[in-house]
Protein backbone atom coordinates (compact mmCIF):
# COMPACT_ATOMS: atom_id res chain seq x y z
CA UNK A 1 0.00 0.00 0.00
CA UNK A 2 1.20 3.27 -0.65
CA UNK A 3 2.44 5.68 2.18
CA UNK A 4 0.25 8.41 2.79
CA UNK A 5 1.72 9.52 5.72
CA UNK A 6 3.44 12.76 4.04
CA UNK A 7 0.94 13.32 1.48
CA UNK A 8 -0.97 16.18 2.93
CA UNK A 9 -1.47 19.48 2.39
CA UNK A 10 -3.05 22.47 4.41
CA UNK A 11 -6.10 25.08 3.07
CA UNK A 12 -4.88 27.54 0.88
CA UNK A 13 -4.82 31.43 2.22
CA UNK A 14 -7.66 32.48 0.03
CA UNK A 15 -7.26 36.17 0.00
CA UNK A 16 -3.33 35.87 -0.22
CA UNK A 17 -4.22 33.65 -3.30
CA UNK A 18 -6.69 35.29 -4.78
CA UNK A 19 -4.41 38.93 -4.50
CA UNK A 20 -1.51 37.33 -6.07
CA UNK A 21 -3.88 36.14 -8.94
CA UNK A 22 -5.41 39.77 -9.30
CA UNK A 23 -1.75 40.94 -9.17
CA UNK A 24 -0.64 38.40 -11.76
CA UNK A 25 -3.74 39.65 -13.93
CA UNK A 26 -2.82 43.07 -13.81
CA UNK A 27 0.48 42.63 -14.77
CA UNK A 28 -0.62 40.96 -18.28
CA UNK A 29 -2.93 43.80 -19.27
CA UNK A 30 -0.47 46.77 -17.89
CA UNK A 31 2.21 45.15 -20.53
CA UNK A 32 -0.28 44.35 -23.07
CA UNK A 33 -1.38 47.56 -23.29
CA UNK A 34 2.11 48.93 -23.16
CA UNK A 35 2.67 47.06 -26.38
CA UNK A 36 0.02 48.13 -28.15
CA UNK A 37 -3.29 46.01 -27.78
CA UNK A 38 -6.35 48.00 -27.76
CA UNK A 39 -8.13 45.41 -25.06
CA UNK A 40 -7.38 42.48 -23.30
CA UNK A 41 -8.51 40.45 -21.03
CA UNK A 42 -7.03 37.52 -18.49
CA UNK A 43 -7.71 34.69 -16.37
CA UNK A 44 -5.89 33.41 -13.66
CA UNK A 45 -6.51 30.22 -12.17
CA UNK A 46 -4.88 28.04 -8.98
CA UNK A 47 -6.63 24.64 -8.05
CA UNK A 48 -5.29 22.67 -5.29
CA UNK A 49 -6.66 18.76 -5.87
CA UNK A 50 -5.94 15.68 -3.86
CA UNK A 51 -7.82 12.24 -5.88
CA UNK A 52 -7.22 8.99 -4.38
CA UNK A 53 -8.21 5.75 -6.02
CA UNK A 54 -8.08 1.94 -4.55
CA UNK A 55 -8.96 -1.59 -6.22
CA UNK A 56 -9.72 -4.78 -3.60
CA UNK A 57 -8.82 -2.90 -0.70
CA UNK A 58 -5.28 -2.02 -2.13
CA UNK A 59 -4.34 2.11 -2.86
CA UNK A 60 -3.62 2.52 -6.85
CA UNK A 61 -3.12 5.87 -7.20
CA UNK A 62 -2.74 8.96 -4.79
CA UNK A 63 -2.43 11.98 -6.74
CA UNK A 64 -1.78 15.58 -5.05
CA UNK A 65 -2.03 18.48 -7.62
CA UNK A 66 -1.18 22.33 -7.15
CA UNK A 67 -1.84 24.26 -10.70
CA UNK A 68 -1.30 27.34 -11.81
CA UNK A 69 -2.29 28.90 -14.93
CA UNK A 70 -3.09 32.49 -17.17
CA UNK A 71 -4.78 32.87 -20.30
CA UNK A 72 -4.57 36.30 -22.03
CA UNK A 73 -6.52 37.22 -25.19
CA UNK A 74 -5.22 40.58 -26.81
CA UNK A 75 -6.98 42.49 -29.67
CA UNK A 76 -5.33 44.64 -32.39
CA UNK A 77 -8.58 46.04 -34.12
CA UNK A 78 -10.88 43.09 -34.80
CA UNK A 79 -7.95 41.04 -34.88
CA UNK A 80 -7.15 38.44 -31.52
CA UNK A 81 -4.04 36.51 -29.89
CA UNK A 82 -4.12 34.24 -27.06
CA UNK A 83 -1.92 32.81 -24.93
CA UNK A 84 -1.54 31.06 -22.05
CA UNK A 85 1.33 30.01 -19.11
CA UNK A 86 1.40 27.82 -16.40
CA UNK A 87 4.44 29.91 -14.92
CA UNK A 88 3.02 33.33 -13.05
CA UNK A 89 6.22 34.83 -12.42
CA UNK A 90 6.19 38.38 -13.82
CA UNK A 91 8.89 37.59 -16.80
CA UNK A 92 6.89 34.44 -17.78
CA UNK A 93 4.14 36.39 -18.11
CA UNK A 94 5.28 39.62 -20.58
CA UNK A 95 6.79 36.39 -22.62
CA UNK A 96 2.82 34.96 -22.55
CA UNK A 97 1.52 38.60 -23.52
CA UNK A 98 4.34 38.85 -26.36
CA UNK A 99 2.93 35.11 -27.77
CA UNK A 100 -0.51 36.71 -27.63
CA UNK A 101 0.71 40.13 -29.69
CA UNK A 102 2.46 38.05 -32.10
CA UNK A 103 -0.78 35.90 -32.84
CA UNK A 104 -2.88 38.89 -33.35
CA UNK A 105 -0.75 40.29 -35.54
CA UNK A 106 -1.20 37.28 -38.15
CA UNK A 107 -4.78 36.47 -37.32
CA UNK A 108 -7.83 37.54 -39.57
CA UNK A 109 -9.41 40.34 -38.46
CA UNK A 110 -13.40 39.58 -37.02
CA UNK A 111 -15.26 41.95 -36.78
CA UNK A 112 -17.55 40.45 -33.86
CA UNK A 113 -13.94 39.80 -31.65
CA UNK A 114 -13.76 42.30 -28.38
CA UNK A 115 -14.59 42.07 -24.78
CA UNK A 116 -18.10 42.27 -23.16
CA UNK A 117 -19.90 45.20 -23.30
CA UNK A 118 -19.39 47.47 -20.46
CA UNK A 119 -22.86 48.39 -19.70
CA UNK A 120 -23.20 43.76 -18.98
CA UNK A 121 -20.50 43.52 -16.65
CA UNK A 122 -21.08 42.40 -12.94
CA UNK A 123 -21.12 44.93 -10.11
CA UNK A 124 -22.86 42.76 -7.89
CA UNK A 125 -21.04 39.64 -5.91
CA UNK A 126 -22.69 38.02 -3.24
CA UNK A 127 -21.86 35.27 -1.24
CA UNK A 128 -22.97 32.19 -2.64
CA UNK A 129 -21.70 30.31 -0.33
CA UNK A 130 -19.42 28.09 -2.50
CA UNK A 131 -16.07 27.76 0.01
CA UNK A 132 -15.51 25.14 2.04
CA UNK A 133 -12.09 24.54 2.28
CA UNK A 134 -10.66 21.71 4.98
CA UNK A 135 -7.03 20.04 4.71
CA UNK A 136 -6.31 17.87 2.05
CA UNK A 137 -5.41 15.02 4.04
CA UNK A 138 -4.26 11.80 1.84
CA UNK A 139 -4.70 9.32 5.22
CA UNK A 140 -8.24 10.56 5.48
CA UNK A 141 -9.15 10.47 2.03
CA UNK A 142 -7.41 6.98 1.27
CA UNK A 143 -9.72 5.77 4.41
CA UNK A 144 -13.08 6.97 2.74
CA UNK A 145 -12.40 5.52 -0.46
CA UNK A 146 -11.33 1.87 1.24
CA UNK A 147 -14.62 2.40 3.20
CA UNK A 148 -16.79 3.18 0.07
CA UNK A 149 -15.84 0.25 -1.67
CA UNK A 150 -15.81 -1.93 1.24
CA UNK A 151 -19.05 -1.44 1.87
CA UNK A 152 -20.16 -2.72 -1.46
CA UNK A 153 -18.05 -5.63 -1.43
CA UNK A 154 -20.03 -6.52 1.38
CA UNK A 155 -22.96 -7.13 -0.48
CA UNK A 156 -22.67 -11.19 -1.39
CA UNK A 157 -24.10 -11.38 -4.46
CA UNK A 158 -21.09 -8.17 -5.47
CA UNK A 159 -17.98 -10.45 -6.92
CA UNK A 160 -15.10 -8.50 -7.68
CA UNK A 161 -14.90 -4.03 -7.76
CA UNK A 162 -13.70 -1.65 -10.40
CA UNK A 163 -12.09 0.66 -7.76
CA UNK A 164 -13.77 2.79 -5.54
CA UNK A 165 -12.25 7.00 -5.32
CA UNK A 166 -12.69 10.10 -3.26
CA UNK A 167 -11.31 13.57 -4.13
CA UNK A 168 -10.98 16.94 -2.66
CA UNK A 169 -10.45 20.10 -5.07
CA UNK A 170 -9.87 24.01 -3.91
CA UNK A 171 -10.25 26.37 -7.11
CA UNK A 172 -9.49 30.23 -6.95
CA UNK A 173 -9.57 32.28 -9.98
CA UNK A 174 -9.75 35.84 -10.80
CA UNK A 175 -10.85 37.26 -14.23
CA UNK A 176 -9.62 41.06 -14.81
CA UNK A 177 -9.74 43.08 -18.38
CA UNK A 178 -9.11 46.34 -19.53
CA UNK A 179 -12.32 48.03 -19.21
CA UNK A 180 -11.35 48.03 -15.61
CA UNK A 181 -13.20 44.60 -14.13
CA UNK A 182 -11.77 42.82 -12.11
CA UNK A 183 -13.85 40.03 -10.70
CA UNK A 184 -12.56 36.85 -7.88
CA UNK A 185 -14.42 33.50 -7.50
CA UNK A 186 -13.35 30.38 -4.96
CA UNK A 187 -15.11 26.99 -4.67
CA UNK A 188 -14.63 23.82 -3.44
CA UNK A 189 -15.83 20.15 -4.30
CA UNK A 190 -15.98 16.84 -2.83
CA UNK A 191 -16.67 13.98 -3.95
CA UNK A 192 -16.49 9.80 -3.93
CA UNK A 193 -17.77 7.28 -6.58
CA UNK A 194 -17.69 3.19 -6.61
CA UNK A 195 -17.88 0.93 -9.22
CA UNK A 196 -18.70 -3.05 -8.79
CA UNK A 197 -19.08 -6.41 -10.70
CA UNK A 198 -21.70 -8.57 -10.02
CA UNK A 199 -22.12 -12.24 -11.69
CA UNK A 200 -19.94 -14.88 -13.24
CA UNK A 201 -18.47 -14.99 -17.14
CA UNK A 202 -20.69 -13.79 -19.67
CA UNK A 203 -23.32 -13.05 -17.09
CA UNK A 204 -21.41 -9.90 -15.39
CA UNK A 205 -22.98 -6.51 -14.97
CA UNK A 206 -21.16 -3.26 -13.94
CA UNK A 207 -22.50 -0.49 -12.11
CA UNK A 208 -21.47 2.48 -9.88
CA UNK A 209 -22.97 5.27 -7.75
CA UNK A 210 -21.02 8.53 -6.80
CA UNK A 211 -21.90 11.87 -5.07
CA UNK A 212 -20.24 15.39 -5.25
CA UNK A 213 -20.72 18.47 -3.11
CA UNK A 214 -19.52 21.88 -2.36
CA UNK A 215 -19.35 21.28 1.52
CA UNK A 216 -17.63 17.92 2.73
CA UNK A 217 -20.63 18.02 5.23
CA UNK A 218 -23.18 17.78 2.79
CA UNK A 219 -21.93 14.21 1.10
CA UNK A 220 -23.67 11.21 1.91
CA UNK A 221 -21.44 8.86 3.73
CA UNK A 222 -19.13 6.38 1.63
CA UNK A 223 -20.91 3.43 3.02
CA UNK A 224 -24.09 4.58 1.54
CA UNK A 225 -22.39 5.28 -1.88
CA UNK A 226 -20.65 1.68 -2.00
CA UNK A 227 -23.99 0.16 -0.60
CA UNK A 228 -25.96 2.18 -3.55
CA UNK A 229 -23.62 0.99 -6.00
CA UNK A 230 -23.85 -2.49 -5.05
CA UNK A 231 -27.41 -2.22 -4.96
CA UNK A 232 -27.53 -1.04 -8.52
CA UNK A 233 -25.09 -3.29 -10.06
CA UNK A 234 -27.40 -6.21 -8.11
CA UNK A 235 -29.93 -5.17 -9.62
CA UNK A 236 -28.90 -5.49 -13.33
CA UNK A 237 -28.39 -8.97 -12.98
CA UNK A 238 -30.11 -11.19 -15.63
CA UNK A 239 -30.58 -8.25 -17.90
CA UNK A 240 -31.57 -9.53 -20.91
CA UNK A 241 -32.48 -8.24 -24.98
CA UNK A 242 -36.66 -6.89 -25.20
CA UNK A 243 -38.47 -7.23 -28.88
CA UNK A 244 -38.51 -4.32 -31.00
CA UNK A 245 -41.43 -2.49 -29.97
CA UNK A 246 -42.63 1.32 -29.62
CA UNK A 247 -43.60 1.83 -25.64
CA UNK A 248 -42.98 5.09 -23.38
CA UNK A 249 -39.71 5.62 -21.67
CA UNK A 250 -39.13 6.72 -18.37
CA UNK A 251 -35.77 8.55 -18.09
CA UNK A 252 -34.18 8.40 -14.44
CA UNK A 253 -33.10 11.34 -13.21
CA UNK A 254 -29.34 11.03 -14.09
CA UNK A 255 -30.77 10.10 -17.35
CA UNK A 256 -32.75 12.85 -18.00
CA UNK A 257 -30.34 16.10 -17.76
CA UNK A 258 -29.03 14.57 -20.58
CA UNK A 259 -31.94 15.60 -22.53
CA UNK A 260 -31.59 19.09 -20.87
CA UNK A 261 -28.36 18.86 -22.34
CA UNK A 262 -28.90 18.77 -25.68
CA UNK A 263 -31.42 20.97 -25.72
CA UNK A 264 -28.48 23.49 -24.15
CA UNK A 265 -26.41 22.68 -27.19
CA UNK A 266 -28.70 22.98 -30.13
CA UNK A 267 -29.81 26.98 -28.56
CA UNK A 268 -25.85 27.41 -27.85
CA UNK A 269 -24.42 30.68 -29.71
CA UNK A 270 -21.85 28.35 -31.59
CA UNK A 271 -24.83 25.84 -33.48
CA UNK A 272 -26.91 28.81 -33.97
CA UNK A 273 -24.51 31.04 -36.16
CA UNK A 274 -22.88 28.04 -37.86
CA UNK A 275 -26.51 27.04 -38.69
CA UNK A 276 -25.77 23.89 -37.20
CA UNK A 277 -28.78 22.91 -34.98
CA UNK A 278 -32.48 21.83 -35.61
CA UNK A 279 -33.66 25.14 -33.55
CA UNK A 280 -32.55 26.93 -35.55
CA UNK A 281 -34.77 30.50 -35.25
CA UNK A 282 -36.69 28.83 -32.46
CA UNK A 283 -36.64 31.54 -30.21
CA UNK A 284 -40.64 32.20 -28.66
CA UNK A 285 -41.73 28.63 -30.26
CA UNK A 286 -43.32 26.15 -27.93
CA UNK A 287 -41.04 23.02 -27.87
CA UNK A 288 -42.18 21.52 -24.75
CA UNK A 289 -45.63 20.88 -23.06
CA UNK A 290 -47.05 24.18 -21.59
CA UNK A 291 -46.33 22.60 -18.05
CA UNK A 292 -42.13 22.77 -18.81
CA UNK A 293 -40.23 25.16 -17.50
CA UNK A 294 -36.50 24.97 -17.76
CA UNK A 295 -34.80 27.87 -14.93
CA UNK A 296 -31.19 29.37 -15.05
CA UNK A 297 -30.91 30.02 -11.02
CA UNK A 298 -27.28 31.36 -10.79
CA UNK A 299 -27.92 32.65 -7.43
CA UNK A 300 -28.43 28.81 -5.61
CA UNK A 301 -26.04 29.11 -2.65
CA UNK A 302 -23.53 26.02 -2.94
CA UNK A 303 -25.09 25.65 -6.25
CA UNK A 304 -22.70 23.32 -8.67
CA UNK A 305 -22.40 25.94 -11.22
CA UNK A 306 -23.35 28.78 -9.03
CA UNK A 307 -21.69 32.71 -10.24
CA UNK A 308 -22.26 35.97 -9.98
CA UNK A 309 -20.80 36.44 -13.50
CA UNK A 310 -19.98 34.21 -16.71
CA UNK A 311 -16.11 33.79 -17.91
CA UNK A 312 -16.31 37.28 -19.53
CA UNK A 313 -17.03 39.42 -16.55
CA UNK A 314 -20.73 39.59 -17.59
CA UNK A 315 -23.46 40.14 -14.84
CA UNK A 316 -25.67 36.44 -14.46
CA UNK A 317 -28.49 36.40 -13.81
CA UNK A 318 -32.23 34.43 -13.14
CA UNK A 319 -34.15 33.65 -16.16
CA UNK A 320 -36.22 31.15 -17.47
CA UNK A 321 -35.20 29.32 -20.39
CA UNK A 322 -38.45 27.58 -20.96
CA UNK A 323 -41.51 28.98 -20.25
CA UNK A 324 -45.06 27.41 -20.69
CA UNK A 325 -43.21 25.48 -22.67
CA UNK A 326 -41.64 28.36 -24.87
CA UNK A 327 -38.14 29.03 -25.71
CA UNK A 328 -37.36 32.82 -24.30
CA UNK A 329 -33.98 33.19 -25.41
CA UNK A 330 -30.83 31.56 -26.11
CA UNK A 331 -27.43 30.80 -24.60
CA UNK A 332 -24.95 33.07 -25.74
CA UNK A 333 -21.31 34.67 -24.78
CA UNK A 334 -20.69 38.34 -26.56
CA UNK A 335 -18.58 36.71 -29.31
CA UNK A 336 -22.07 34.10 -30.53
CA UNK A 337 -24.09 37.05 -29.48
CA UNK A 338 -22.56 40.09 -32.04
CA UNK A 339 -22.56 37.01 -34.78
CA UNK A 340 -26.44 36.89 -34.13
CA UNK A 341 -26.78 40.25 -34.16
CA UNK A 342 -28.44 39.85 -30.37
CA UNK A 343 -27.06 40.48 -26.88
CA UNK A 344 -24.97 38.10 -24.71
CA UNK A 345 -26.84 36.17 -22.11
CA UNK A 346 -24.04 35.99 -19.26
CA UNK A 347 -23.33 32.27 -20.60
CA UNK A 348 -19.92 32.44 -21.63
CA UNK A 349 -18.14 29.27 -20.34
CA UNK A 350 -21.53 27.31 -19.75
CA UNK A 351 -24.59 27.50 -18.26
CA UNK A 352 -25.50 28.08 -14.22
CA UNK A 353 -27.75 26.01 -12.35
CA UNK A 354 -30.65 24.68 -14.60
CA UNK A 355 -33.48 23.16 -12.97
CA UNK A 356 -36.56 21.41 -14.58
CA UNK A 357 -40.18 21.74 -13.23
CA UNK A 358 -40.37 19.38 -10.63
CA UNK A 359 -43.01 17.43 -10.88
CA UNK A 360 -45.77 15.88 -8.18
CA UNK A 361 -45.05 12.28 -8.46
CA UNK A 362 -42.75 9.94 -7.06
CA UNK A 363 -40.59 7.04 -9.64
CA UNK A 364 -42.97 4.62 -8.77
CA UNK A 365 -45.93 6.96 -9.23
CA UNK A 366 -44.61 7.46 -13.17
CA UNK A 367 -43.89 4.08 -13.41
CA UNK A 368 -47.66 3.33 -12.67
CA UNK A 369 -48.68 6.05 -15.02
CA UNK A 370 -46.39 4.42 -17.84
CA UNK A 371 -48.39 1.05 -17.53
CA UNK A 372 -45.95 -1.39 -19.75
CA UNK A 373 -42.84 0.68 -21.07
CA UNK A 374 -39.06 0.41 -20.57
CA UNK A 375 -37.52 2.71 -17.22
CA UNK A 376 -33.79 3.81 -18.83
CA UNK A 377 -30.95 4.29 -16.04
CA UNK A 378 -28.10 4.20 -18.18
CA UNK A 379 -27.32 5.58 -22.28
CA UNK A 380 -24.39 4.85 -24.17
CA UNK A 381 -22.57 5.98 -27.34
CA UNK A 382 -22.75 9.56 -29.30
CA UNK A 383 -25.37 9.13 -31.15
CA UNK A 384 -27.25 12.50 -31.09
CA UNK A 385 -27.32 14.87 -33.80
CA UNK A 386 -27.72 18.11 -32.61
CA UNK A 387 -27.73 19.30 -36.66
CA UNK A 388 -31.03 17.06 -37.47
CA UNK A 389 -32.22 16.15 -33.39
CA UNK A 390 -32.06 12.38 -34.53
CA UNK A 391 -31.58 10.59 -31.47
CA UNK A 392 -30.28 7.15 -31.31
CA UNK A 393 -28.20 5.95 -28.27
CA UNK A 394 -27.58 2.06 -26.74
CA UNK A 395 -29.59 2.22 -23.70
CA UNK A 396 -30.29 -0.34 -20.55
CA UNK A 397 -32.40 0.06 -17.43
CA UNK A 398 -35.73 -2.59 -16.69
CA UNK A 399 -38.71 -3.41 -18.22
CA UNK A 400 -41.90 -2.04 -16.83
CA UNK A 401 -45.50 -4.05 -16.78
CA UNK A 402 -48.46 -2.96 -14.56
CA UNK A 403 -46.31 -0.31 -13.09
CA UNK A 404 -43.97 -2.55 -11.62
CA UNK A 405 -40.32 -3.65 -12.53
CA UNK A 406 -40.48 -6.71 -14.19
CA UNK A 407 -36.09 -7.37 -15.57
CA UNK A 408 -33.23 -5.87 -15.81
CA UNK A 409 -32.95 -4.77 -19.82
CA UNK A 410 -29.49 -4.22 -21.87
CA UNK A 411 -28.23 -4.18 -25.47
CA UNK A 412 -31.35 -2.18 -26.57
CA UNK A 413 -31.17 1.41 -28.48
CA UNK A 414 -34.06 4.02 -27.93
CA UNK A 415 -34.80 6.26 -31.36
CA UNK A 416 -36.78 9.54 -32.23
CA UNK A 417 -35.81 13.19 -32.66
CA UNK A 418 -35.54 15.56 -29.81
CA UNK A 419 -37.97 17.87 -31.53
CA UNK A 420 -41.00 15.25 -31.10
CA UNK A 421 -39.17 13.92 -27.88
CA UNK A 422 -39.37 17.12 -25.80
CA UNK A 423 -43.09 17.45 -27.06
CA UNK A 424 -43.82 14.01 -25.90
CA UNK A 425 -42.99 14.38 -22.77
CA UNK A 426 -45.63 13.67 -19.90
CA UNK A 427 -44.92 14.24 -16.55
CA UNK A 428 -41.81 14.89 -14.51
CA UNK A 429 -40.77 13.51 -11.32
CA UNK A 430 -40.16 15.28 -7.75
CA UNK A 431 -36.74 12.66 -7.29
CA UNK A 432 -34.42 15.77 -8.18
CA UNK A 433 -30.34 14.63 -8.92
CA UNK A 434 -28.90 17.77 -7.25
CA UNK A 435 -25.34 16.63 -8.27
CA UNK A 436 -24.68 18.51 -11.37
CA UNK A 437 -25.39 21.41 -13.41
CA UNK A 438 -28.46 20.26 -14.77
CA UNK A 439 -30.78 19.05 -12.21
CA UNK A 440 -33.68 17.09 -13.18
CA UNK A 441 -36.11 14.45 -11.52
CA UNK A 442 -37.16 11.57 -14.19
CA UNK A 443 -38.98 12.65 -16.90
CA UNK A 444 -41.68 10.47 -18.35
CA UNK A 445 -41.93 10.20 -22.03
CA UNK A 446 -44.59 8.95 -25.00
CA UNK A 447 -43.85 6.12 -26.97
CA UNK A 448 -40.35 5.80 -28.56
CA UNK A 449 -38.76 3.34 -30.74
CA UNK A 450 -37.18 0.61 -28.62
CA UNK A 451 -34.92 -1.83 -30.81
CA UNK A 452 -33.77 -4.60 -29.40
CA UNK A 453 -34.00 -8.55 -30.33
Amino acid sequence: MIDTSMVSQAVPDREQELSFLAQSAQTALDYANSLGAESSEVSASVHFGLDVNVRKGEVETLEHSRDRGLGISVFLGNSKGHATSGDLRPATIRKCVEKAIDIARFTQADKCNGLAPVDRLATRFPDLDLWHPQALDAELTTQRALACEAAGLANPKISNSDGASASSSFGLSVYANSNGFVGRRDGTRYGQSCVLIAGQGESMQRDYWYDSRRAFSDLESAENTGHEAARRTVNRLGARNVPTCEVPVLFAPEVARGLVGHLISAISGGSLYRKATFLQDSQGQQLFPDWVTIAERPFIPRGPASTAFDAEGVATADRDIIRDGVLTGYVLDSYSARRLGLKTTGNAGGVHNLLVTPGQYSAQELMEQMGTGLLVTEVMGQGVSIVTGDYSRGAGGFWIENGEIQFPVDEVTIAGNLKDMFMRIEAAGNDIDHRGSIQSGSILMGKLTVAGS
